[in-house]
């Protein structure tokens, strides 16, 4: 029996604090999570119902071809159009930096972690306060054979000044997830104390975050692997899947089953960094759950997924509108109407579980895919999903009624887009598949490759910085213009495949068979 499997199937009570500490402090558990304002819910239903009025305003504008990116089509459904977007000059930052600058990823790595001093969150897996680290240059080569997909073999086989022992030794032992996270963050805060980055942000006191799956086939049998034909066609393979925000920045990436949903993790993300607080969350179509939706209300985080066909999507209201909305020949009317009485007896409980999440007594996907996986019939699930059928029809009116928000959403996704290119391009070697067998193994490869796309980016927020430094006054608002106009995430300059040493070649002589004994064999 696998206990560490086993901890994932565990009743949905054993994840959630302890009832009884819950009934002696709860304000304080509140408290500490940030929750004080939802504890009444009734105070959360009167700002809530302002939901239906919505349904009357947002109708009112598309009958009066006020919003004119909305279509009511001939079977009574709408189509939401979004204009392009313009997309950014890729090219602007690789000019800037130098059009024949190949800048080795070995030298970017020296260069921002003499600015973050990255590596110094190392440490022996078993020993606390070891003080013998390995030298930077082999983790250095541990980040890269495990983030390039090269391998640790191959590497020391083929780089000069690494030996393969003393490579693995140290991935071995200083290689552990939460090391890696600590040096990830390490990298994204400092970034986050940078004036440029900042620069990017639509709003100065917002910050706009998204995140995107990628499928990858795995190379080996594994239980975080499962068969999909459309992606691997007879193999295996896993999701990974990873946060950016509005500056660039990736300040998350974990790993799962292809076969698993993604909505799961968007919590895990949005809790992972403290120094990263979400204010919106985008995500593709197939990302988005009730409860993801209600999750992130209470934690004060605008989710705003794309959604690909608005006619699907269930709504709901507080009062008995529907009538009065087919009276006035209006095409957007909820389905049904909200059962605040299973919100209100349930909301105790309700509350329990989000302040379990925010104060991450356990990972909020292991909880979510627990209470997922019960049946309809379960208070706390079914509660819970109608809460976040509230937050999900407020969202969907606000989707409809404004093309700007669609535009907002759809420039942050296009971002995750290019991260999953630099990603491939990042990850370059094996055919891009997952090598590792187990979970833990394939999230430190995975880790490994968002630092070292970090730390491109970090070192092109560096040389950017450096160049407006240098410029005067008078070239300092092109330069500006040209980087806000284009993509941080730009990688044409950076040299990820090595040196190839042709000064050294010798012809390797066998002497015991010749060319002209291999031309003229012929088998018996």
């Amino acid at each position: 029996i696998s206990l560490i499997k086993s901890y994932k199937c565990m009743p949905i009570e054993l994840y959630l604090i302890e009832e009884k500490e819950w009934d002696a402090q709860k304000d304080k558990l509140l408290e500490r999570a940030g929750l004080l304002e939802f504890k009444d819910i009734e105070k959360v239903f009167i700002k809530l119902r302002s939901l239906d009025k919505r349904f009357y305003e947002v109708n009112a504008r598309i009958k009066n071809k006020e919003n004119k990116y909305v279509v009511t089509r001939s079977d009574g459904g709408i189509t939401a159009y979004t204009p392009a977007i313009e997309k950014p000059e890729y090219e602007s930052i690789a000019k800037l930096i130098g059009n024949e600058t190949y800048v080795p990823i070995l030298q970017m790595m020296s260069d921002t972690n003499a600015a973050a001093k990255f590596t110094n969150n190392f440490t022996h897996y078993k020993i606390k306060g070891s003080k013998a680290v390995p030298q930077n240059e082999i983790l250095f080569a541990g980040l890269f054979a495990l983030g390039s997909n090269i391998g640790m073999h191959k590497l020391a086989s083929t780089a000069i000044g690494i030996n393969y022992n003393t490579l693995i030794n140290a991935v071995k032992w200083y290689f552990s997830l939460g090391n890696l996270y600590a040096v990830n963050n390490a990298i994204t805060d400092y970034m986050n104390r940078l004036w440029l980055p900042n620069q990017f942000k639509k709003e100065k006191a917002l910050l706009h975050t998204s995140s995107d799956g990628q499928k990858r086939c795995v190379s080996a049998e594994s239980l975080n692997a499962n068969y999909s034909y459309k992606y691997f066609g007879h193999g295996k393979g896993s999701n990974i899947y990873t946060f950016i925000d509005e500056r660039g920045i990736l300040f998350y990436s974990t790993v799962f089953s292809s076969s698993e949903r993604d909505a799961a993790y968007v919590i895990d993300g949005l809790l992972h960094n403290a120094q990263f607080k979400s204010d919106m969350h985008s995500k593709d179509t197939h990302g988005y759950s009730e409860i993801v939706f209600a999750v992130s209300y209470i934690m004060n985080i605008s989710f705003a997924p794309r959604i690909k066909d608005i006619s699907s999507v269930s709504l709901v209201s507080f009062s008995q509108i529907i009538g009065d909305l087919e009276n006035k020949e209006y095409s957007v009317l909820p389905n049904h109407y909200i059962n605040t009485d299973l919100i209100t007896n349930n909301w105790d409980s309700i509350l329990r579980l989000i302040t379990t999440i925010k104060l991450r007594e356990h990972r909020a996907s292991t909880i979510i895919k627990r209470l997922s996986s019960y049946t309809r019939q379960h208070p706390l699930l079914s509660a819970i999903k109608e809460f976040g059928k509230i937050i999900r029809s407020s969202f969907i009116l606000e989707y409809i009624d404004s093309v700007e928000l669609r535009q907002v959403i759809e420039k942050q996704l296009n971002k995750g887009e290019l991260a999953n290119k630099f990603s491939s391009a990042v990850s370059f070697a094996n055919n891009q598949e997952i090598m590792q067998v187990d979970q833990e193994n394939q999230e430190i490869a995975i880790m490994c490759k968002t630092i070292i796309q970090n730390i491109i980016i970090l070192w092109n927020y560096l040389e950017l910085t450096k160049l407006i430094i240098r410029s005067d006054n008078d070239k300092k608002k092109s330069i500006m213009s040209n980087i806000l106009s284009a993509s941080i995430l730009t990688w044409r300059h950076v040299n990820l495949l090595g040196t190839y040493d042709f000064s050294n070649l010798i012809y390797h002589n066998d002497n015991e068979i010749s060319h002209a004994d291999i031309l003229n064999y012929q088998a018996s």
